[in-house]
């Protein structure tokens, strides 16, 4: 299948319209966040029922002042003073009460929004390394942010909506109360808007999902344009990257202004118009020539007010229904994350378990990413606690997976690994991150500076410890000759530190939290032969009393390792220490021979 084809398929799946089922439950999970801080929204709704009363008592109040007292021409100073200083204190308390439960609503939605985001936070670090191998970060950011900060105006609806059924519900009583018959010509109305906004919600569900995903697409090749800008530059890809941006940027626009065309069709527009038959009905019945009685001007007054709360909450609504079918959408993608079940493996932990002597022993270990295509087949081999073993073998043998299996970032399913004898799998998490320490090829540096980078914000790790790893890896060396030290600056990844300078500073990060398991994936891989040797000292100190398993790229650094596994395709081909692997003369001799050859 080629790419334009997979894009396709994918576009196929996120621009199907949501279910009015499905938006509900939708809606139903939203509300439960809400629901946390009832205390707030219930204060908001009873500001918002208070208000609606006073909406219906004030014309009412209106109408009496005209039929009972303008009209008649009996009105005195005092009454019209009366009658004025009444409709003002209405209003002023009806101001009050918007405050209030506009404020309310407000802090809710804001504590809402803030435990959402955290509760995605949260999800997102128990996620385990598979959903991030298959998930773009650009994908991610924008669901934590984009459409967090969407659902802010999803619940602005929330509020509108619950405002304008007291409303309505207010108006439609108070219209009945007054003329029955009128009532009904305005309640016939009713069915019609509901139709109106089923078939809205239907319809706009499918342009908003396609264009919560154009957006996280967009904001996933941005995030890697820049990240990758001086690959961009260096191949010459800025016309083509320009060119695959603004085919995505034009995608975008176009969904928008689909959206567009449906809110003018169905939205305000639709519902001024049936505002205005609604009130032409209903003056034609007061005003039909062949009544027998006579309609107070009062009653027209108070009935048009009515019919104007009934269809203004409705057309904020419908005016809202975009903010409405975004949040929807925007839920419907950050309740993705939260449903995801693809958990970092579980612990089966037993309390008080410890790692005291650092023995590894992998058997029959195999394991696959996917379920289907095997990485490692029949995995055996035993570290005892002090040595070093040595991992060689091409790229894709499957040097990283056994990393990751005893790391425990992804479920082994055959086999048993044991550390000093018992089940990884029964020791506490806790336990497994403070004594397994692990080093990548790649370094990452936090913002900040090189004490917090070291540290990692244990406050349970010194001053002086923090020194002493420095020095034990060789990096104090260049960390004394920046200004500030240990407290100097860090930007974003250290992108002022050299690689090997960033390495040797994952090492001291490594190291200060004394693991009793050394992991070192490649740690030397991509930094220059003088910081290779300066590691390579440290390491050696390093390594007594500590179980070290180190990939290698650079056979020098493992030469003097107890023991070497070479992989190929998944299995163990060859092992021995480095004098015994040289004398079979087969993949590890060529591959040494090789190296050597190029120096």
């Amino acid at each position: 299948m080629n790419n334009l084809e997979e894009q396709n398929n994918y576009e196929s799946v996120w621009s199907k319209e949501i279910p009015v089922k499905e938006q509900i439950g939708i809606f139903k999970r939203i509300l439960r966040f809400v629901l946390r801080f009832k205390n707030e929204m219930i204060i908001a709704g009873v500001g918002a029922f208070l208000v609606s009363v006073i909406n219906m008592l004030l014309p009412y109040g209106l109408q009496s002042f005209l039929d009972n007292y303008l009209v008649k021409a009996n009105v005195t100073t005092q009454v019209i003073l009366f009658a004025g200083f009444l409709y003002a204190f209405g209003s002023v308390i009806k101001g009050i009460l918007q405050f209030t439960y506009e404020y309310f609503f407000a802090l809710g939605s804001e504590k809402s929004l803030e435990s959402l985001r955290s509760a995605l936070y949260e999800k997102l670090h128990q996620l385990g390394m598979r959903y991030f191998d298959q998930t773009p970060a650009g994908s991610i950011v924008s669901r934590v942010t984009n459409d967090t900060m969407t659902l802010s105006n999803f619940l602005t609806v929330l509020s509108s909506v619950v405002i304008s059924i007291f409303s309505i519900v207010s108006a439609l009583i108070a219209m009945f109360s007054t003329s029955f018959l009128a009532g009904l010509i305005v309640l016939a109305f009713l069915p019609v808007l509901l139709f109106i906004i089923w078939q809205y919600s239907r319809r706009s569900s499918k342009l908003y999902r396609s264009y919560r995903e154009r957006l996280s697409r967009i904001n996933t090749n941005l995030n890697e344009s820049i990240e990758g800008v001086s690959l961009i530059q260096q191949f010459k890809q800025e016309d083509r990257m320009t060119g695959h941006f603004e085919s995505e940027n034009q995608a975008l626009m176009k969904t928008r202004f689909d959206m567009i065309n449906l809110n003018s069709l169905l939205l305000s527009p639709l519902t001024s118009l049936l505002y205005s038959l609604a009130l032409a009905l209903t003056l034609m019945y007061f005003g039909f020539p062949l009544r027998q009685t006579f309609v107070p001007a009062g009653v027209v007054y108070a009935f048009s007010q009515y019919i104007s709360q009934f269809f203004n909450p409705i057309a904020n609504m419908m005016d809202q229904m975009t903010f409405f079918q975004d949040g929807i959408v925007a839920g419907k993608r950050i309740f993705r994350i939260l449903d995801n079940t693809d958990y970092e493996p579980q612990q089966d932990a037993q309390a008080g378990l410890e790692i005291t002597k650092g023995k590894i022993e992998f058997k029959h270990v195999s394991f696959s990413y996917d379920g289907k295509n095997e990485i490692l087949h029949d995995i055996s081999f035993t570290v005892n606690p002090g040595e070093t073993l040595g991992i060689v073998g091409h790229t894709g043998s499957g040097k990283s997976s056994i990393i990751n299996v005893m790391m425990r970032f992804y479920e082994f399913y055959q086999g048993e690994i044991l550390i000093d004898g018992i089940d990884i799998k029964k020791f506490p998490k806790e336990e497994l991150r403070q004594k397994l320490g692990l080093v990548l090829q790649d370094p990452f540096m936090f913002y900040g500076d090189i004490n917090s980078n070291i540290r990692l914000y244990n406050d349970k790790i010194t001053d002086q410890q923090i020194v002493d790893a420095a020095k034990a890896v060789q990096a104090d060396g260049f960390i004394e000759e920046l200004p500030g030290k240990y407290h100097a600056k860090v930007g974003e990844n250290g992108s002022e530190f050299s690689q090997g300078q960033r390495q040797l500073i994952s090492f001291a990060r490594t190291l200060v939290t004394d693991p009793k398991i050394l992991v070192l994936d490649e740690a030397t891989a991509n930094v220059d032969t003088e910081t290779e040797t300066l590691i390579q000292q440290g390491l050696k100190s390093l390594r007594k009393g500590r179980t070290t398993l180190a990939i290698a790229h650079r056979l020098s650094t493992i030469v003097d390792a107890d023991q070497i596994i070479v992989l190929n395709d998944g299995k163990i081909i060859e092992r021995g220490n480095h004098e015994s692997l040289l004398a079979q003369k087969g993949y590890y001799y060529n591959l040494y021979t090789l190296q050597n050859y190029k120096k």
